[in-house]
């Protein structure tokens, strides 16, 4: 079976979610262009997921996938949130930011049962997860009514855990990937490896499909993930000045510019590692510190102060997630992008 087959596309190509910068509208495009588009879920509440699903449903010419996170969620720690917050003071005084101001809670929620039973209305041909996989009964559900599972490794163990545990394909997610690292076994960043040497790793150590992630950003790009064993690869950062995306403006004048050169993988913005374009966060604290609250619960502090910043037109605390290449992005309609990416294959 061909990549595009066991994904039901005509193209073996995934659009990666990207929770916060996207919504139906991207997926769509893709989707119709004859590749797999995807919808984020880990930001929506069940009222948005059910919309998202049932417009999706309606509307898209292709099938598509859903992507959830399976983190477990972590308890309040005062004593954690206290350091966070007192890090972070010089910033919030400088924008009148009062501890009254922060939320508790991150806004990032793992697959559940709940969220099952809004997917089971629709029943998506295709799930995938971030952070490992959900348990064994909700892993069950959602293969009882038909769905290919896909899930994130970084590394060989994560890849072979995956495929012992129930996943249909695995999505190899080098470092040079942007976003959230889908790392769960380990937190130990120097296991980690750029997609091409890690791809043909993990199609050697597997029997099931292998998707390249991470760096891949055009035709080329493509072609060659396939001659390391890839059976399908999955895009992001060059779908991110499409059309289609709910990217900010700010967030686009970065990719835009020389700074995309330069990213880092940070915990700073939400407790788990993710690679963004270094911004003065990072640089002033980050990327890494060890005072960041677990994910998600470091993103209500932080998100504050984004939105203070980002009134005043300043992407100093935004996450401009972005990967190590970004010289594929371009401002054009997602399915054209589509066409290009796949027009080697």
């Amino acid at each position: 079976m061909t990549g595009a087959e066991f994904l039901g596309a005509r193209y073996p190509l995934i659009q990666a979610p990207m929770a916060g910068v996207q919504d139906r509208q991207l997926t769509a495009a893709v989707s119709s262009a004859g590749a797999l588009g995807s919808l984020p879920c880990a930001l929506l509440s069940p009222e948005e997921l059910r919309s998202e699903l049932a417009v999706l449903s309606a509307e898209c010419d292709g099938p598509f996938n859903v992507n959830f996170f399976c983190h477990q969620t972590p308890g309040y720690d005062a004593d954690a949130e206290s350091r966070w917050r007192e890090l972070l003071r010089p910033y919030f005084d400088e924008y009148g930011i009062s501890d009254e101001d922060v939320p508790i809670g991150g806004g990032r929620q793992p697959f559940s049962h709940d969220a099952a039973d809004i997917l089971e209305e629709f029943r998506p041909p295709v799930i995938s997860f971030h952070f490992g996989l959900p348990s064994r009964d909700l892993l069950a559900r959602v293969k009882g009514w038909g769905a290919t599972v896909l899930a994130s490794a970084t590394t060989v163990e994560e890849a072979l855990w995956l495929e012992c545990h129930g996943a249909d394909a695995v999505i190899a997610q080098g470092l040079d990937a942007g976003g959230h690292r889908g790392m769960f076994l380990s937190r130990d960043l120097t296991t980690q490896a750029g997609t091409f040497a890690l791809v043909p790793r993990v199609v050697s150590a597997v029997d099931i499909p292998v998707i390249a992630a991470g760096g891949v950003g055009n035709a080329a790009a493509v072609a060659a993930a396939f001659s390391l064993g890839a059976e399908a690869v999955q895009v992001g950062t060059a779908y991110l000045l499409c059309r289609e995306t709910l990217t900010s403006p700010l967030h686009r004048a970065a990719l835009k510019s020389n700074r995309a050169r330069h990213t880092a993988v940070t915990n700073l913005f939400s407790g788990r590692p993710a690679r963004s374009i270094v911004n003065r966060v990072i640089r002033e604290i980050g990327p890494l510190n060890d005072k960041a609250p677990s994910f998600p619960l470091a993103a209500a502090a932080m998100g504050v102060l984004r939105q203070r910043a980002e009134a005043r037109k300043c992407d100093d605390f935004s996450p401009l997630w972005c990967g190590q290449n970004a010289t594929g992005c371009k401002e054009i309609p997602a399915a054209e992008l589509t066409r290009e990416l796949t027009s080697l294959l």
